[in-house]
């Protein structure tokens, strides 16, 4: 994912986690904040606690190709997709459907998604 896609500064997640809506299923919580940006930006966190870095990578690996799938159907927001420890046990597209059901939730989507 391009660099401007991506939510890296500790600030920039403090004031989406304090400003924010968030939403949740199962296997993540997704928070929300819009932003002056003509796109999306990104912010993945996957605790320790879920597993190894094997395990950790895989799961980072199978949001950010989530993301690049719909790319250009994402409404301009601040996202940040926290990996909660279900997850650890799912295929990638358990994982992509999964994350795809609670980003309906949270309405980042601008277009009609099946």
């Amino acid at each position: 994912m391009e660099k401007a896609y991506r939510i890296k500064k500790n600030s920039d997640f403090q004031k989406i986690y304090k400003k924010g809506k968030s939403v949740a299923n199962r296997q993540f919580v997704v928070y929300t904040l819009k932003n002056e940006y003509e796109h999306f930006r990104l912010g993945i966190s996957v605790s320790k606690k879920i597993g190894n870095a094997v395990t950790r990578n895989r799961i980072k690996r199978a949001i950010r190709e989530n993301f690049k799938v719909h790319k250009q159907d994402m409404i301009s927001k601040d996202i940040i997709v926290i990996a909660r420890q279900p997850a650890k046990n799912m295929s990638i597209l358990e994982i992509q459907g999964s994350l795809e059901h609670v980003l309906k939730i949270a309405k980042v989507f601008n277009k009609r998604i099946k």
